[in-house]
């Protein structure tokens, strides 16, 4: 299989520049040569009836001049004025021709005219390529004439004299140079005109792309002058309107990264901060056990570093999986029952609450209890698409922190639902709680406000629901905090849940059964 390349077209090559002139500049071009054609058609159609309307005036004149005389000839008295008018100059020759139509031409006047008798004018006139249909009315044609190209007008004079029908044809041509050089300097002009127009868009747009791209060149320098670890946001008011939401975007994403950099820094002065005492607690214990004499008590200095180191490790594995949790990749999703996850976890903890005499339950979602009542928890379960380490993580970092800071005989519930289009796991206990107004910062790392009231020994470094809450979102869950069981100070305990989007399912009957578990 061929690896497809990267397409290459010409607004990556040349720019939104040169892409503005490309699609402007063919239609600009095409409307000016369409514009150019029909205003040259219309300055000949202008030209040449005016020209016309010159040549027509000599030929009323012949036209006028035609009379019979005493014995019923036709003749032809010729005006000075005529004769004026008639006269060649310089780039204008005129020719003209008077004849008498034969009889029988004037008797069928359809087809070629035929040649009469010249009453006055030149010899091997051109003839009209038809006969005038109406007396009276001219009738425009082209041709050559002693190898000059003429434009002639004819015109069919019908006479009466007697009651005998007699027709004269009037015949004048002048040459057709005077009339090509007037179009020629016209096609000249407009074709200067077109181009002046042409160049002139072409500026136009071009300054016009160049002022449009200005706050974009001015946005780029600024850009590449910022420091390194200068995050602030773009201005996005001085970027024109259609560029705004590419500001508005680079601008998120420059704040999404701030956020990133902001948590690793408050991460790395957190870690920093947690893991220096420990540290310094055990090179203390280990000074002191060195200068001791007394082996019992040498030993106990170790105990104590053996305590220490735990918990430097305990902390060191949650520092390692927050880190892992808050970083952007992708998820490896599969479908796992969040009710069997729960037994496992539920399980592995249990020596856990045993050591500290707590009773560790866990509800399951697919029994029926003995009064047969149904919950909406299907017997498949609760099935949702998540990661099934990271859903590990998350709910054994909510069983450790019930099991670390509720009290000894303590009850601790675990079990799964459906709830909707949500897949949920809680996990409740009825230790000392926490009130409402710190649920929020109880999810702060390092944070552990409100979690030791009435465990003073609980062991803990204020990590485990930030990590879970990490875990959960990177899946499309989250972790919620809510009021647990009574206890018996007359308070309730804390009831810490996880949910994530239900998975499609087949239809299966919904039952529930509570299984007690006895571990005190």
């Amino acid at each position: 299989m061929k690896a497809r390349l990267p397409e290459l077209t010409f607004r990556h090559r040349f720019g939104i520049r040169a892409l503005l002139i490309a699609l402007l500049l063919p239609g600009v071009v095409a409307l000016l040569v369409i514009d150019s054609v029909n205003d040259y058609h219309m300055l000949s159609e202008i030209t040449e009836d005016a020209y016309d309307a010159a040549l027509l005036e000599p030929a009323r004149v012949l036209e006028s001049s035609v009379e019979f005389d005493e014995s019923d000839t036709l003749r032809i008295i010729t005006p000075l004025y005529a004769q004026v008018m008639l006269e060649s100059r310089a780039g204008l020759r005129k020719y003209f021709r008077v004849e008498e139509v034969p009889p029988e031409q004037a008797a069928n006047p359809a087809g070629v005219a035929q040649a009469g008798a010249v009453l006055m004018g030149m010899p091997d006139f051109p003839r009209p390529g038809r006969w005038p249909d109406i007396s009276g009315e001219p009738l425009f044609f082209d041709a050559v004439y002693r190898a000059d190209p003429v434009r002639v007008v004819a015109i069919r004079r019908d006479f009466y004299r007697n009651r005998i029908k007699r027709s004269v044809l009037i015949m004048v041509a002048e040459s057709v140079g005077k009339r090509n050089e007037v179009e020629a300097e016209a096609r000249k002009q407009e074709l200067l005109r077109d181009g002046r127009m042409l160049a002139l868009v072409v500026i136009l747009v071009w300054l016009g792309v160049a002022w449009a791209l200005a706050p974009l060149q001015r946005l780029r320098d600024d850009v590449h002058a910022r420091s390194r670890d200068d995050l602030t946001p773009l201005d996005a008011d001085k970027v024109p309107q259609e560029v705004k939401p590419l500001v508005d975007a680079v601008n998120h994403h420059i704040e999404r990264h701030r956020r990133v950099l902001d948590a690793q820094t408050q991460f790395l002065s957190d870690a920093s901060h947690q893991m220096r005492t420990p540290i310094a607690v055990m090179l203390t214990q280990a000074q002191y056990a060195l200068r001791a004499a007394d082996p019992a008590q040498a030993r106990e200095s170790l105990e104590g570093i053996v305590v220490q180191l735990r918990r430097a490790r305990r902390l060191t594995e949650q520092l390692l999986a927050l880190a892992h949790a808050n970083q952007q990749e992708t998820v490896d999703r599969s479908r796992i029952d969040l009710n069997a996850v729960a037994r496992e976890v539920v399980l592995e903890f249990y020596p856990l609450a045993h050591e500290k005499r707590q009773d560790l339950g866990w509800i399951d979602a697919c029994q029926t209890d003995e009064a047969g009542a149904l919950e909406g928890l299907a017997a498949d379960g609760v099935p949702v698409f998540a990661s099934d380490v990271e859903v590990r993580e998350a709910l054994s970092n909510l069983i450790h922190n019930a099991i670390n800071y509720a009290p000894v005989s303590a009850c601790i519930t675990v079990s799964a639902r459906r709830n909707g289009i949500r897949g949920e796991v809680s996990v409740c206990d009825n230790g000392p709680g926490l009130s409402e107004h710190f649920y929020g910062r109880a999810f702060a790392r390092f944070d552990r406000i409100g979690l030791e009231k009435g465990a003073g020994r609980a062991e803990g470094s204020g990590l485990g629901l930030a990590i879970a809450r990490a875990y959960m979102r990177r899946n499309g869950g989250d972790v919620e905090l809510s009021a647990g069981d009574p206890n018996d100070a007359g308070s309730t305990g804390l009831r810490a849940s996880i949910w994530l989007p239900l998975a499609p399912t087949q239809a299966a009957a919904t039952r529930r059964l509570t299984i007690p578990n006895d571990f005190s």
